[in-house]
């Protein structure tokens, strides 16, 4: 069955950890990590829905400019979610420039800071030239969005600053059966969507309309093919410790892909603990602990230019399995 997530990272295993995630068919993409995003297109710029920043580090916050000047005259809101004081970060990037030219503009954005127990928002608006707007805070058990389509959840980790590691799941995979479709005598359109939600939300009650005919839902189920949902992990910036390593184990348990960083070398894990990253080995450990089922290492440290074999084969030896890379 087709996955409803097509997923790459934008910039290599050593350059700024950022994964892009198109949703198919929804003209939709999620971005994980800011850093550098200039291979985007101003099109797939404007697609981007939500935004999910590990922490405010440079190379996984820099793209903000970017994003924000490709986004001023659109009309869909922007949603960031990110650590404890990920508002206070965005306001400091908006005050940065003059907005005295842009209240007419459309622009609404959304920053929403996890800090393990609450959501915390704020909005700013190109009208008010983006002034920071507080919203109600709630409580939160990680989940970050919650849709028929896919749930995103996040777990809060340590690298010295609070770091944000997140799951993307479907909750169930929909597709259609071409074949049935064209028995039916039925062609492809806007209908299918329609009939995916209410698959989705188990409700499949009612009628749609399809070439200007009225068909019951429940005579439609039939070109409907289920199956378990696709299930993304996003990892990077975490220090060795028992309780990160619990916490990621299980945010991407059972997860299809993780993509976690692989920064130091095991000969260098002093260094690593030092710098609040994972080594190969701690990766593959992770990864084969928490039941994944590909690998994909990344955020390798520059250090190692030249020697991508020698870091595939530490975190492969530990993960007992093949990686992606």
């Amino acid at each position: 069955m087709k996955p409803a997530f097509h997923h790459k990272l934008l910039n290599g295993a050593f350059g700024d950890p950022c994964l892009h995630v198109r949703i198919l068919r929804e003209r939709r993409s999620l971005l994980f990590d800011l850093g550098d995003i200039h291979t985007l297109s101003p099109v797939s710029l404007n697609r981007i829905s939500d935004v999910f920043i590990s922490h405010a580090h440079i190379d996984h916050f820099i793209g903000f400019d970017l994003l924000l000047r490709a986004s001023l005259r659109r009309t869909a809101p922007l949603t960031l979610y990110g650590p404890a004081g990920i508002i206070r970060n965005v306001e400091g990037r908006l005050r940065g420039y003059s907005w005295n030219l842009v209240g007419g503009y459309p622009l609404v954005i959304s920053v929403l800071e996890y800090d393990g127990k609450f959501l915390r928002r704020a909005e700013f608006r190109a009208e008010s030239r983006f002034m920071r707007q507080t919203a109600p805070h709630a409580a939160s058990n990680g989940v970050l969005i919650e849709e028929p389509l896919f749930t995103v959840r996040a777990a809060v980790l340590d690298h010295g600053i609070p770091c944000l590691a997140f799951s993307l799941e479907e909750p169930l995979r929909i597709n259609i059966d071409k074949d049935r479709l064209l028995k039916k005598n039925l062609s492809v359109g806007p209908w299918l969507t329609e009939l995916r939600q209410k698959v989705r939300e188990g409700t499949p009650a009612g009628s749609l309309v399809i070439g200007g005919k009225r068909y019951p839902v429940r005579r439609l189920l039939d070109i409907v093919r289920t199956g378990r949902g696709q299930k993304i992990c996003y990892a990077t910036d975490v220090g060795i410790s028992r309780t990160n390593a619990e916490k990621l184990i299980e945010l991407a348990e059972h997860a299809d892909i993780l993509y976690c960083e692989a920064y130091f070398m095991e000969k260098h894990r002093d260094l690593a603990t030092e710098r609040f990253h994972l080594t190969t080995r701690e990766c593959g450990r992770i990864a084969r602990l928490a039941g994944v089922m590909s690998l994909h290492p990344m955020h390798f440290s520059p250090r190692y230019h030249g020697y991508e074999r020698d870091l595939i084969r530490e975190v492969k030896e530990e993960f007992g399995r093949m990686v992606s890379c």
